[in-house]
């Protein structure tokens, strides 16, 4: 069964910095392509980054310059850095196989929540 662990959100001021790491076991990591998500209150989940097992990544318009995505296969882990954070940046962030449709992904983990004050 896919697992997969999210961890290094918390509390930031606007202008900061954030490193999440994700670190799935249950799946051929390194052949999957990885994707970030992230859900605020009220609102639908969204794609935020993905990166393919070659190492080729896309990312949101809206964080497009600010946050860049990795992964180490190694460690069955895939990073989110996320500078200059913003109060709209605060939301629930998951990661999981990566789907341009997330609302068709049926198993997450708990997510890491990131909430940054203005």
């Amino acid at each position: 069964q896919v697992q997969l662990v999210e961890s290094g959100g918390g509390l930031v001021q606007a202008g900061g910095s954030l490193r999440l790491s994700c670190t799935a076991s249950g799946m051929i990591f390194s052949i999957t392509a990885m994707g970030w998500y992230r859900q605020a209150p009220g609102n639908q989940r969204d794609v935020v980054a993905f990166i393919t097992s070659g190492g080729r990544t896309n990312y949101a318009d809206f964080v497009k310059g600010r946050f860049t995505i990795s992964r180490d296969n190694a460690k069955n882990t895939v990073y989110l850095q996320m500078n200059s954070l913003k109060p709209e940046d605060t939301a629930v962030y998951y990661c999981n196989y990566y789907s341009s449709d997330p609302s068709g992904i049926v198993h997450w983990g708990q997510g890491t929540q990131v909430t940054v004050s203005s």
